[in-house]
C-alpha cells in the first residue's frame, strides 16, 4: 500500500520538488503549503563585517534587489549556501551545526566589536541575535520577507483528524503554528494532533521538534542533515 506522506513547503518550485523525492521514494505526496512569501522590498546593509543569510528565499531576494556585500558572507545552511552561490555570492562560513546556535558557536570569537548583518525572514530566531548581541556584536536585522498562511491551507490536518495520513514532514516551526492554526479554523485541532500520532512525524532540526512536542504533537524522526530530502527519506524510512 502506497502511504500518504504531507509536507507543508511554499507553492513553488520547493513543493514541485518535494513531490517529485516523495514519489521516488515510494510515497503519495500530499502538499499542503503552509508558507506563502510576502517580500519587503528591503535589502541587507553593504557595510558589514559579516552577513548572515538563512534561508534560499532571502538570498534570491537580497540578489533580486542588487545586494553587493562587504566582509564574510555566512550561510545558515548548506540549501542556503547552495542559494548564494548559484547566485554568485561567496560563502565564507558555513556552521557544522545548521542552527541559530550553531551560527552563533561559529562567529562568537569573530564578531566582538564587529557589524553583523542578518537578513531574514519576520520569524527569525532571537537565539541568533540575541546570541551575537551576547557575544559583543553590534547587530543590524533586515526583514526581507514576511511569512504568512496561504488562504485555504489545511488540507492535511483534515486527512490527519480522519486518521489517513500516513507521515508528516515538518521543516520549521512555524510550519508546525500553521498547521495547528489551519486545523483549529476546521474545528479539527485535536483530532489532526490525534492523527499525528498515529503517522510517522518527521522534524527538520531541533527547534521544529520542540515546537511540535510543546504542542503534543509526537516527533519520530530528526534527520542528521538539515534538508528535505533528508527529512523525507528519514520518514519514509520509518514508515
Amino acid at each position: 500500500m502506497v502511504e500518504t506522506v504531507a509536507f507543508f513547503r511554499p507553492d513553488d518550485e520547493r513543493a514541485a520538488e518535494a513531490t517529485q523525492i516523495m514519489r521516488e521514494l515510494g510515497a503519495e505526496p500530499l502538499s499542503d503549503p503552509m508558507l506563502a512569501v510576502e517580500p519587503t522590498g528591503e535589502t541587507p546593509r553593504e557595510d558589514a563585517a559579516f552577513t548572515i543569510l538563512t534561508s534560499k528565499t532571502g538570498v534570491e531576494l537580497a540578489a533580486d534587489g542588487g545586494w553587493e556585500p562587504s566582509g564574510e558572507v555566512v550561510a545558515i545552511g548548506s540549501s542556503t549556501a547552495e542559494a548564494l552561490e548559484s547566485a554568485g555570492y561567496p560563502v565564507d562560513r558555513l556552521p557544522e551545526e545548521f542552527s541559530s546556535t550553531g551560527l552563533v558557536t561559529e562567529l562568537r570569537a569573530a564578531v566582538p566589536g564587529a557589524r553583523v548583518e542578518v537578513a531574514r525572514s519576520d520569524h527569525g530566531s532571537p537565539v541568533l541575535t540575541d546570541g551575537l548581541n551576547d557575544a559583543g556584536a553590534y547587530v543590524h536585522e533586515t526583514v526581507l520577507y514576511r511569512l504568512v498562511r496561504p488562504d485555504g491551507a489545511g488540507e492535511s490536518a483534515a486527512v490527519a483528524a480522519a486518521g489517513n495520513l500516513r507521515g508528516a514532514c515538518f521543516t520549521s516551526s512555524l510550519t508546525v503554528e500553521h498547521f495547528l492554526a489551519a486545523a483549529a479554523e476546521r474545528g479539527v485541532r485535536s483530532e489532526a494532533i490525534e492523527g499525528l500520532n498515529r503517522a510517522v512525524v518527521g522534524a527538520i532540526g531541533e527547534p521544529t521538534r520542540e515546537t511540535a512536542e510543546a504542542s503534543g504533537i509526537e516527533v519520530d524522526v530528526v534527520p542528521d542533515i538539515a534538508s528535505f530530502e533528508a527529512l523525507a527519506a528519514a520518514v519514509v524510512d520509518r514508515l
